[in-house]
């Protein structure tokens, strides 16, 4: 177990904060999905698993990785960079589709949660530099 001294800094402090957000509203989306699952008529059953598992995964991942970042382990930093420069793609299909009310949200948010990652107080206090 490391023990830091100096605080966390406040840009760390937010992405943990940010990743733990979209935990949590990863987690409300599979659990919606899991209702669906268990209450609607399956047209493709597989494939309304994988997507419910997705889900489940994808909200287990953020939450870890921001525990992660949160005990400033170096390691998180560069998946959750990975899964937050997959909300650009995501963001850019919901506005050629017309949904530009969520997908300029959702690229804010996938790149200012980078630049949290990124900026130089995170970066200090991961031991980067």
């Amino acid at each position: 177990m490391t023990i830091h001294s100096d605080p966390t800094p406040v840009t760390l402090r937010w992405a943990v904060w940010l990743l733990r957000g979209q935990a949590v509203a990863v987690g409300l989306v599979a659990a919606w999905l899991i209702f669906a699952d268990l209450t609607g008529t399956a047209t493709d059953l597989t494939s309304a698993l994988l997507v419910t598992a997705f889900a489940i995964g994808a909200a287990v991942a953020l939450w870890v990785l921001g525990r992660a970042l949160l005990r400033r382990r170096a390691g998180a930093r560069a998946p959750a960079i990975v899964l937050q420069l997959m909300l650009l793609p995501i963001g850019w299909f919901m506005l050629q589709g017309g949904l530009g009310w969520l997908g300029v949200p959702l690229i804010t948010l996938g790149l200012g949660v980078t630049w949290l990652l990124v900026s130089p107080p995170t970066t200090r206090a991961l031991g980067f530099e």
